[in-house]
């Protein structure tokens, strides 16, 4: 563990902590019933746990909301139904939501902002609730992100006038559904990572995102990262990996 044991040990003889909050610093995770918080995965690998909601009961998540609070973490849920959200709402008071995102958080410590940005382009509005969650995620690990809506190669005029803008951007996030071709035209403009999202907006032989995701992982582009259907979330992962290491290496120089 990333836990200098020598320095928990002395917190206890402080009285600082107690002896059961010791162990679950060495340990690494919270241990529960149904829930054990990864609570070193931040210093581990440079990024907090996230909660995933779509598999959950309300029940569940509202149980979890309760245990972070209670350990004083900053939660972020994601996956969430409006449904679901309707009914989290009064059990977790203290939580926000963004529906248009599926994503429950509360923030109680401050959160470390990091250099660097991301553009985070659609190809539609019906890929809005993609590029949503990849936002939230990447807002809640303090990097920034400037969202390009509805800007797709259906009019590419609209994508070509925000050129200088995107190019500011040490990272691109690209969500795309259809036949998936945004990625591989921002892939051939631009030297930055770019990631690439297919979502599951389209008719028939879209197959739900199947038809941008083949097109995306067969682009001519090279060097995309390609992500799975609707991911906002794994994109956003993706590019915080990226910025972390951005920091890393400019705070050696």
């Amino acid at each position: 563990m990333n836990k200098d044991l020598l320095s928990v040990l002395k917190l206890v003889s402080e009285g600082s902590v107690s002896p059961e909050q010791a162990q679950e610093l060495i340990r690494g995770f919270s241990d529960g019933e149904e829930v054990k918080i990864d609570t070193d995965r931040k210093n581990r690998v440079g990024f907090e746990e996230v909660v995933y909601g779509r598999g959950k009961t309300v029940a569940q998540l509202a149980s979890i909301a309760a245990t972070y609070a209670e350990k004083g973490l900053n939660l972020i849920c994601t996956g969430l139904s409006e449904e679901k959200i309707k009914e989290l709402e009064p059990l977790c008071p203290d939580c926000t939501f963004a529906a248009d995102a599926g994503i429950m958080k509360r923030i109680v410590k401050p959160i470390d902002t990091k250099q660097g940005s991301v553009a985070v382009i659609t190809a539609g509005t019906s890929d809005m609730r993609t590029a949503k969650e990849a936002a939230e995620i990447l807002a809640f690990n303090g990097v920034s992100a400037k969202l390009y809506a509805d800007i797709g190669v259906a009019g590419i005029h609209r994508f070509l006038s925000y050129k200088n803008e995107i190019s500011d951007a040490d990272v691109i996030i690209v969500v795309a559904g259809m036949e998936g071709a945004l990625p591989s035209i921002t892939g051939g403009m631009f030297p930055q990572p770019v990631i690439a999202v297919p979502t599951s907006t389209g008719y028939g032989t879209a197959l739900n995102g199947f038809t941008a995701l083949f097109a995306m992982l067969t682009s001519c582009a090279a060097g995309l990262t390609v992500v799975n259907i609707d991911n906002g979330f794994g994109a956003a992962m993706s590019a915080i990996r990226i910025i972390n290491t951005l920091n890393k290496y400019r705070t050696r120089q």
